[in-house]
């Protein structure tokens, strides 16, 4: 079916092929049978041809007839006069009420490219207020869906990463920070660290004077930056860029973050030891996160990334705040993570009875919990680690079906639990008692939790205040 997106398009290309052969459109018409006014209708794309109407208009002006039926505009104004014309033809421009400004030949050039130039960015700041945090939970599932399908792992990255630290001369023992420099220098950059980043910006690239701008509060060392140092460079690598929506900025987001991942713990290394520790039947997490000199909840998703593709395991990885909310989650075991009715699982609160929310009651948190727990989905093993930030306490768990624990340390824990959610009476009920005594009785504070109410942020980067990042770069690039 033709659109009128289409006709337009072929008016155009009718009309310009026409001027370009020296005929009006009463000259056209009379070569080809048809009034001039006629030919004005379909030029204005307000009607469609006939195949032998077209043919005979090729001949007439000595082109041939795929020269007039290709989509592509015919010229770089045509292009933006049917931009316009389609701008003003949406809904986003119907809605301010405004007449049509239709082009002609007396517009000059850069007025169609102002007035074209102000549609795209209606249509971009449009975009960013429908970022809201629902736009913004729709496109992180359907993200975490296609990395699920993808058994958390990116093969092309994984390359990337492993040239680039072997290039730089790593062969062994966890990634240093000179190193780190040394990526940094290859691609043209050098590593800062300054105490006046804008608050919304973790990091910082001069593009212009090749700077990358950290932040000192991890000096004088640690994963953290290093891990925003690979990030940014990232961005450069794998050829990123300005994303033109959310989703896309999360995909970008996720990219870098596995990227850094590659880098800080290379999958030929890594899976050679993870393959020795199943081999042994002694795989555990906290080994993983200190051959590599990483974070816990570093190794426990860098095992999502291989566990499935290179160990034949599958798994699931959870981060659990102490009020019992997941923040960040991955399953490909079939463990039943909580959701929403849209899919998502961020801000769901997990079951008390799963070792990701019981091992927060532990006394002694220097070693992992291990715990078997029965779902309806069948019986899980857990290990869970703790531990503390500003915001508050955390839980990183990385657990398996009940036959795949027969690869990991603390397999023969006798602790097991019985979860029956998403079943509320499991353990998100009261029981009749104790609602029975205090229904009535009580009247809680609620604490509110602003992540809740509040919008994302515009700017290029969602979160991201482009006046303090612009201000802050002048600023350096005056100095040093």
């Amino acid at each position: 079916m033709t659109t009128s997106s289409d006709l337009a398009t072929l008016g155009h290309r009718v009309r310009h092929f026409r001027t370009r052969a020296g005929l009006t459109l009463d000259a056209l018409g009379a070569a080809v049978n048809v009034t001039g006014s006629q030919l004005s209708l379909i030029e204005n794309g307000k009607r469609e041809p006939k195949l032998s109407l077209l043919t005979a208009i090729a001949d007439a002006v000595h082109v041939p007839l795929t020269d007039l039926l290709t989509r592509e505009p015919p010229s770089h104004r045509a292009a933006l006069e049917l931009e316009l014309l389609e701008a003003q033809a949406g809904p986003l421009y119907s809605t301010l009420g405004l007449p049509a400004v239709k082009p002609n030949r007396g517009m000059s050039d850069e007025t169609l490219e102002s007035l074209v130039g102000m549609h795209r960015e209606l249509q971009r700041r449009a975009s960013e207020a429908i970022a809201t945090p629902e736009e913004a939970r729709r496109a992180n599932t359907e993200l975490r869906a296609r990395m699920r399908a993808r058994d958390n792992y990116l093969p092309e990255i994984e390359k990337v990463a492993e040239e680039r630290v072997t290039a730089a001369g790593h062969a062994t023992g966890a990634l240093t920070h000179r190193t780190v420099g040394i990526m940094a220098e290859q691609l043209g950059f050098e590593l800062l660290y300054v105490n006046d980043l804008p608050n919304s910006a973790r990091s910082i690239t001069d593009l212009e004077n090749g700077r990358i701008y950290l932040p000192p509060a991890s000096i004088p060392g640690g994963h953290g930056l290093r891990s925003m140092a690979l990030q940014a460079m990232a961005h450069r690598i794998l050829g990123h860029t300005v994303p033109t929506s959310y989703a896309q900025f999360l995909e970008q987001r996720l990219e870098i973050n596995y990227f850094a991942a590659c880098c800080l713990i290379p999958q030929t290394r890594a899976v050679a030891f993870l393959r020795d520790a199943k081999k042994n039947r002694n795989l555990a997490v906290e080994d993983f996160r200190d051959a590599f000199g990483v974070t816990h909840e570093a190794a426990g998703l860098r095992l999502t990334n291989l566990a499935t593709s290179q160990l034949d395991m599958r798994l699931h990885f959870l981060r659990v705040t102490d009020e019992g909310m997941l923040q960040k989650g991955y399953e490909n075991d079939g463990i039943p993570l909580p959701s929403d009715v849209t899919g998502s699982i961020e801000g769901q609160r997990v079951c008390r009875k799963w070792s990701a929310r019981s091992a927060f009651a532990r006394r002694n948190r220097t070693t992992e919990q291990y715990q078997f727990t029965d779902t309806p989905e069948g019986t899980f093993w857990c290990s869970t680690q703790t531990g503390t930030t500003d915001a508050g306490e955390y839980s990183i768990s990385v657990g398996v079906p009940f036959d795949e624990a027969k690869w990991f340390r603390g397999r023969e824990t006798h602790r097991r639990a019985e979860s029956r959610c998403p079943d509320e009476s499991c353990c998100q009920r009261p029981s009749d008692e104790l609602a029975g005594k205090w229904r009535d009785k009580s009247w809680p504070s609620a604490r509110l939790h602003t992540q809740v109410l509040a919008p994302l942020p515009s700017g290029r980067f969602p979160g991201v205040d482009d006046n303090e990042v612009y201000d802050f770069l002048d600023r350096h690039a005056a100095t040093e």
